[in-house]
């Protein structure tokens, strides 16, 4: 069984961590942890029609954001590795800066001193320097950007096509298979 970690941060995108969860309650071979920063559940609320109740339910285990002696918080705590989904800034500066004031980016921080896949989708536009230069800082100590950008090659016609198309790609990165994909990928023209 992996143990896959998800972050939600209060980044607008909430919906894709929400269907990452959906998706992956599916998989048995996968235990999920959620932590959710407070600025997202207030993004949840502003941008989806789930409740908080509805979306913790979704994990396996859930743990409050402020719990820094939590079981993710320790690098002897087995782990295939954490994605968050979405990333704001706030929380990747936090992450380059190694300022652990919460689980969210103490636990981005022992995934990254383990040398396991820390899978950063960064969700803001346009872009400054600053925030150019955090991605790359972020890069250099491990972590895998991947801003959630729709690819059109698959055709999507619906906005759950576009999610799922970047929540399959973010499974893609941890090597977890879906029983079947979310989009029809790419087999050359």
């Amino acid at each position: 069984m992996k143990r896959l970690i998800v972050g939600i941060s209060g980044a607008s995108g909430a919906i894709y961590g929400v269907r990452l969860l959906q998706i992956l309650r599916d998989v048995d071979s996968v235990e999920t942890h959620l932590v959710m920063s407070q600025a997202a559940r207030q993004t949840l609320a502003l941008e989806t029609h789930f409740s908080l109740r509805e979306v913790l339910a979704l994990a396996d285990v859930t743990h409050d954001a402020r719990d820094i002696a939590a079981s993710i918080s320790s690098g002897s705590y087995p782990t295939a590795g954490m994605v968050i989904l979405p990333c704001s800034i706030k929380t990747l500066s936090g992450i380059v800066h190694s300022y652990t004031d919460g689980l969210l980016t103490r636990a981005a921080d022992v995934i990254l001193k383990e040398r396991r896949p820390l899978v950063l989708c960064v969700r803001e536009t346009p872009l400054h320097i600053g925030h150019l230069r955090l991605m790359t800082q972020a890069a250099e100590i491990g972590a895998v950007i991947m801003p959630p950008v729709p690819a059109f090659y698959h055709l999507p016609q619906t906005l759950d096509d576009v999610i799922n198309q970047t929540v399959n790609r973010v499974l893609d990165q941890f090597g977890i298979p879906l029983p079947h994909d979310l989009f029809v990928r790419w087999q050359g023209a």
